[in-house]
Formats: structure tokens, sequence, C-alpha cells
């Protein structure tokens, strides 16, 4: 019921007049000093072995590096919906996602998470911020998320230095000498099952009747899907410690088939019918 609230006032800035009311959120020009922070946060086992199984994941001890970023969702969420949030919640874009593990963290382990907003900068396409996650265990910092977002309209219009477009050629998957690309093929409904086990019921990734009312002619997969599965293929891998940085290329429509290779620290999520369409592109640094 407070998912369904929550999704509730989200979409409210869509209302023609509702944007007038001051506790819809959309209507500022600079980002308040907003931070949220849920304490004693415990998994749940039955929807960790259901996220696992969404994702391909194995159940082992340690924490998949993208799960706490489920847990921290309803923060996020109740940030973006605050009256004082200056753009609403639904119409947002996510640029990318870093999350830095900083010594595994485990099952069993009780969380205190926190949340914050940074400031708005300019972008070409509009301007963007991102929402910093934290997790503590006993007052240790073991897992941070840094989700980029943006909001379009009224941007800068020049991509300038380091708008983190990579090559074709520096990405793996494109030579055999890179291994042979892994095909995945997604199923329609993978919007509505990662929905249900991360609490992300954004209508954009759930129907395509929804995602069509925002511009979108089929569903998409959620980008945080996207990288949990490449994380999930790169199981055993990974170092105890390390960052993984992901930018979201091109929406992924569904049902859909597309590719993923990996080569050293780099690896790509492609259209698997057009192999130039590249959907994520990720690196993990130690």
């Amino acid at each position: 019921m407070a998912a369904l609230i929550t999704y509730g006032r989200a979409v409210l800035p869509l209302v023609p007049g509702a944007s007038l009311l001051p506790f819809v959120a959309g209507r500022g020009k600079e980002m308040p000093a907003l931070e949220r922070s849920l304490t004693g946060v415990t998994v749940d086992p039955k929807q960790l072995a259901d996220y696992a199984r969404v994702c391909g994941f194995t159940l082992r001890d340690e924490l998949p590096a993208t799960y706490l970023h489920i847990e921290a969702f309803p923060l996020h969420m109740a940030m973006m919906v605050d009256g004082r949030f200056p753009f609403p919640a639904v119409g947002l874009v996510h640029l990318s996602n870093r999350i830095t593990v900083h010594r595994p963290a485990r099952v069993l382990e009780v969380f205190d998470l926190t949340v914050r907003a940074t400031p708005i900068e300019a972008h070409p396409k509009g301007r963007t911020f991102a929402l910093v996650s934290e997790a503590r265990v006993d007052g240790e910092l073991v897992w941070e998320d840094v989700s980029t977002m943006l909001r379009r309209g009224g941007g800068t219009g020049s991509e300038g230095v380091g708008s983190g477009e990579a090559r074709q050629s520096d990405l793996p998957g494109r030579d055999e000498s890179a291994g042979a690309p892994v095909e995945w093929k997604l199923p329609g409904d993978l919007g509505r099952r990662y929905g249900a086990v991360s609490g992300d019921r954004n209508p954009i990734h759930l129907h395509a009747l929804t995602a069509r009312a925002f511009g979108f002619p089929q569903a998409i997969a959620h980008g945080m899907w996207t990288k949990a599965r490449c994380l999930a293929a790169l199981e055993g891998k990974l170092p105890a410690a390390y960052t993984v940085d992901v930018a979201f290329r091109k929406p992924i429509p569904l049902p859909s088939r597309v590719t993923f290779a990996a080569e050293n620290e780099r690896f790509v999520v492609r259209s698997a019918k057009n192999p130039d369409t590249i959907h994520l592109e990720g690196t993990v640094t130690p």
C-alpha cells in the first residue's frame, strides 16, 4: 500500500493543475539539502532468492553488488516525491550508475542506509543530479551507489569533453580475439518480474500500453536489471572490493535479444539484431 501511495504521488505532477499544490514535486530550480535514512535493514531471504532468480545470480553468503540498491530504492522514491524536490519523478532518465563495494556485504548483516541528492548540473540534453546511497554496518561504510539522473530540456546543446561516449573499437565483443558474445533472450514480462522484486514499478517498464503513454512503443528493461545481469555473468571474476560503473546508452525494448561481452575490465550489452546499437557499457575497477 505504501508503494502504491508513493507512485500515486509520483504521477501527480502529470495531472493538470496539480503542480501548483505545495506538496507536489517539480516546481523548484535548485536541489534542496534532501536526505533520507533507514536503520536496521535486514535481508528478506525470499526477496533475495526471487531477485537472484530474475537477475541470474547464484545464492551465496555475499549479497550481489546491486542488491542494496533495491533496499535503498524506497528512500529514492520518498525523496523524489517530496514537495521540495525540483523535478517530477516520472520522466527522469537514468543515465548512469556507479557502485563501490568496499567489502562484501553479507546476507545476515544489519544495514543502516542513507540517501542524499547532489546539486543540479548542466547537461547537453537538460539538467542532471545524482542520488547517492550509502550502506553501513556498525558504522562501517561497506557499500556506495551513485545514480545519475537527467531531466530533459533546456540543455547546453554541446556534448563537450568527457561525455562518456566510447569508440566502438574500444569495447569488447567486436573481434574474435575478445571472445564470442553471449546472447540473452529477454521476455516481454521481464519488466514486471523485475519490478515485483525490486519495487521499481515505473510504467515504462511494465507493459507496452503504459510505456506508450510516455513515448515508448514497447516496454523497456530496467537499467539496473541490465547492470545486475552483467554482474551475474561476471560472478567469480570480481575482486572482493571494486567499483563498477555503467552508462545506460539506449533503452532495451521488451521482448528482445541482446548480447553480452566482457574483456579485461570492460563489458558491453548490445542489440543482437543490430550490434552497432549499444544498450549498456561498463567498467570494473579493483
